[in-house]
């Protein structure tokens, strides 16, 4: 059963599990899935200031959220840890060819250090990726009204046409960051 486990799983099971996850919330209440919420619910349960966005019941709304997703990195720390054999993910030709293309250097991780590390973040290059990046991405989440996973999970399986408005931008934006702004940071 472990080495079952620790196998990567094909596209035909792991999709149907996700999918599974929108009839389950459904008749567990009409609740809806999202990962963004989370800081939210965090900052109502934490943050003792009277600022009205954190002012709602967040253990009626979000405490099955919260516990969600303390399971999603419990469970990833637990098969890192136990399921994985001591072996690392390995990135594809096609991928590690894209990478040097963009003039980075192979990773020997899952991403090159001179962007993703204390001495990357020291650069121009990494500064705008991580930081400027990460600052657009939780700004773009609250835009939007949620991340990746609600819109395309929830939001598209209750045919709601804000999320897929939502989803075609993420996948616009992506395109777009991919093939212009990646280029143009990293100087390729």
């Amino acid at each position: 059963m472990i080495e079952f486990l620790s196998q990567p799983w094909p596209w035909w099971v792991s999709g149907p599990l996700i999918g599974l996850v929108v009839p389950f919330l459904l008749l567990a209440g009409g609740k809806q899935f999202g990962v963004s919420e989370n800081l939210r619910h965090l900052c109502a349960a934490a943050v003792p200031a009277r600022i009205e966005f954190f002012q709602y019941d967040w253990k009626s709304s979000g405490l099955w959220n919260l516990v969600f997703i303390l399971a999603a990195v419990a469970g990833g720390f637990l098969a890192a840890r136990f399921l994985a054999g001591g072996a690392t993910p390995e990135l594809t030709a096609a991928a590690l060819e894209s990478i040097r293309t963009l003039g980075l250097e192979t990773p020997s991780g899952l991403a090159p250090e001179s962007i993703f590390s204390w001495n990357g973040l020291a650069s121009l290059p990494g500064l705008l990726m991580v930081v400027v990046g990460g600052f657009l991405v939780g700004f773009g989440t609250r835009w939007a009204g949620g991340c990746t996973s609600g819109h395309a999970i929830s939001g598209l399986s209750n045919l709601q046409l804000p999320s897929l408005v939502a989803v075609v931008g993420f996948f616009a934006g992506g395109l777009i960051a991919t093939h212009f702004l990646l280029p143009l940071i990293l100087g390729g």
